[in-house]
């Protein structure tokens, strides 16, 4: 069971760039996310700034283990496809985010793809240090994320992650 949580975990430490735009504390260590840049595009939109900012957020909520931010963040028929080929669901994720110990996330070279007023694909490749209870994770990870606009928030309602060669 680990096993499976460590595949779901796996993608989903690396998503959310279409995040609830509430901000999730912060966090006064400095991290290698606060000081790279995610694109090196200049004059981004400012959808393109939400989402960027949600994607710098996601790295607290996992070291917080904080449930609470992803039952806000993930629409309720959310859906993930993990680096195993497994789809889970928003209850899977709020089981597992307990076991989650994340050293070190690195989002970069972000592609953010605009659907229409209330949709958006961002893709990008992510370093990351992480376990989950005993298993690692894969350390490089190309990611791909979909989020809706819900309101005035952005969620996220797919995402598939796939371990880099």
């Amino acid at each position: 069971m680990n096993r499976y949580f460590a595949v779901l975990f796996l993608g989903l430490v690396a998503i959310m760039p279409a995040l609830a735009q509430r901000g999730t504390g912060t966090n006064n260590e400095p991290s290698s996310v606060d000081t790279l840049p995610l694109t090196n595009r200049k004059n981004l939109s400012p959808l393109e700034q939400t989402l960027i900012t949600n994607t710098k957020a996601m790295p607290a909520a996992w070291k917080k283990k904080d449930a609470d931010f992803f039952k806000r963040t993930l629409t309720d028929d959310s859906l993930e496809v993990a680096i195993d080929g497994k789809v889970y669901g928003k209850n899977d994720v709020l089981e597992g985010v307990h076991i989650a110990n994340v050293q070190e996330y690195t989002p970069y070279d972000a592609q953010i793809l605009n659907i229409n007023d209330s949709a958006a694909i961002v893709t990008y490749d992510c370093i990351v240090r992480m376990t989950l209870g005993e298993e690692p994770v894969p350390r490089y990870q190309h990611i791909t994320d979909v989020g809706v606009k819900q309101g005035d928030e952005w969620r996220l309602k797919f995402q598939q992650a796939t371990a880099a060669q």
